[in-house]
């Protein structure tokens, strides 16, 4: 009975370790079946200045998690970025205005994924004096009617327009808001959010419009017919220089870009680095703006 009771114990023992083992195995498959499915590939992304600090710094996240995507993104312009997707050359194309508004695109073929919303503000260089201006003294600068800073309380300085060349979507979004329908004067132009802080700073007299993500202490950013460019403003259309960002892909997205673009939109994303990097998540907004320029509330 004891040599019985011996052999049934080795049995079980050995059924036992067998049994491990096979869940071993099982485990191990099971973890090698999910590395197999994690996402792989390239993405060239390319286009708004505005946008791209935002999407350099989720890229690098991402990238950190998914080490087999290589994420490559670089600036441009809002125009440059749409026609390169469009023509296939980029798998994004990041731009601050709708497809509809660029001359030669044609939006049918494009796919709109919003991921922020980004807002924007006149700044000039700190020796203007000035910190407020009325919408209308805002158009008379900018179409070259007002020419020095005492005439609209500032500083005895000429004024020195700096814009943003025809393509870029910031320059579409300001017009949009600003100029009712009037021309801007003849002036240089700097073709970077990140150019234009530079040159601002450096310039004495100078006046522009950046992305809130771009303003600095070394500019002085101007309030509108009393009203300050912050966030909260932004959120109801107080403050009405504003856009949204879009990612466009030509088509659906495949496997790796679709991942990149959910991760866009996820809460670790919205809920973090868009507002540490100056921009505002499109679920704080209380209103909502259409392809025309319509605003209605959400």
């Amino acid at each position: 009975m004891k040599n019985l009771t011996k052999i049934a114990t080795v049995i079980i023992a050995s059924t036992a370790l067998l049994v491990g083992c096979g869940n071993s195995n099982s485990s191990s498959s099971s973890s090698s079946s999910t590395s197999s499915k994690a996402v792989s590939g390239k993405i060239t992304i390319v286009g708004s200045t505005a946008l791209q600090p935002l999407v350099e710094k989720a890229a690098e996240n991402f990238q950190a998690d998914n080490s087999k995507v290589n994420i490559t993104v670089q600036g441009g312009g809002s125009g440059t970025g749409l026609s390169q997707v469009q023509s296939g050359a980029v798998t994004i194309g990041n731009s601050d205005i709708f497809a509809e508004k660029q001359s030669g695109i044609k939006a049918e073929n494009l796919v709109d994924h919003q991921v922020a919303v980004v807002g924007m503000t006149p700044v000039v260089n700190k020796d203007a004096g000035v910190k407020n201006l009325k919408m209308s003294q805002l158009r008379e600068i900018f179409t070259g009617k007002i020419t020095n800073w005492n005439q609209v309380g500032g500083k005895n300085e000429k004024i020195v327009l700096i814009n943003r060349p025809s393509g870029s979507g910031t320059r579409a979004t300001f017009e949009g808001a600003v100029m009712n329908g009037e021309t801007a004067a003849k002036s240089q132009e700097q073709d970077s959010n990140g150019t234009v802080q530079k040159m601002i700073a450096q310039t004495p007299g100078s006046i522009s419009y950046l992305a809130f993500s771009y303003v600095k202490s070394d500019v002085q950013a101007l309030s509108i017919d009393g009203v300050a460019p912050t966030d909260d403003n932004v959120t109801t259309n107080k403050w009405k220089i504003w856009s949204y960002e879009h990612m466009y892909t030509k088509g659906k997205p495949d496997t790796t870009t679709k991942a990149f673009l959910n991760y866009m939109t996820s809460s670790k994303v919205q809920k973090s680095l868009v507002k540490d990097l100056g921009y505002i998540s499109i679920s704080n907004m209380k209103v909502q703006k259409d392809a025309n320029g319509k605003v209605t509330d959400k």
